[in-house]
């Protein structure tokens, strides 16, 4: 009976295929399978806080994206191009496993984690970027997702400041003045996302 159970689930699919043609296996993800225009595609199309936000289009993961890279652009004005292109990709695996809610998360636990895990150091290999982030670096594109999810909960997803302040501390320091939290059409935030990720890399090629 156990050897009936082994065969079953070394045929499930564990692999998503791509728009792109790749195919990305889940378990063990290749860089070679991660391509920058699958990644904008999915992200755009992906919501935040389970859609539940005003507005008559989703806030997508690439909105998100953009704006955490944004919120550490005045966290970090001297940050290298390769320091910005880490914090644009932070949520990056979610084009493939989607956008799981902070407190479904914590039920599910490790699995899900360790598979994003995976996933996000594929796709830091693709990009030449470190497969494994540096703790400071990670703490300061942490603080930025922070705020980012602060001024989203307050402005879309029916937080109330104090609800917000608990759960994501309060943003000290940064202004929402000129940050983009208006959810816009799919189609643009992924050509955003894209642009602003062409444009990291141009300038990681003039270091």
């Amino acid at each position: 009976m156990a050897g009936v159970k082994s065969a079953t689930i070394s045929k499930m699919r564990a692999w998503q295929r791509m728009l792109s043609g790749r195919r990305l296996d889940l378990l063990d993800p290749s860089p070679l399978d991660v391509e920058i225009s699958d990644i904008a595609h999915g992200l755009s199309r992906v919501a935040r806080w389970n859609g539940q936000t005003e507005g008559d289009h989703a806030f997508s993961v690439a909105q998100h994206s953009l704006l955490v890279e944004q919120i550490f652009a005045r966290i970090e004005p001297d940050a290298s191009p390769e320091r910005r292109m880490t914090a644009l990709l932070h949520d990056a695996p979610e084009y493939v496993i989607g956008d799981m809610i902070s407190p479904f998360k914590a039920v599910v636990g490790g699995g899900y984690k360790a598979i994003e895990a995976r996933l996000q150091a594929a796709i830091h290999l693709r990009f030449s970027l470190p497969a494994a982030m540096p703790a400071p670096l990670k703490a300061q594109i942490k603080r930025a997702d922070q705020i980012a999810a602060f001024f989203e909960a307050t402005r879309l997803a029916g937080f109330t400041e104090s609800e917000a302040v608990r759960f994501f501390g309060r943003p000290r320091g940064i202004d929402p003045q000129g940050l983009d939290i208006s959810p816009r059409p799919t189609q643009n935030v992924q050509k955003d996302f894209l642009d602003r990720f062409f444009a990291l890399e141009a300038a990681r090629s003039e270091k």
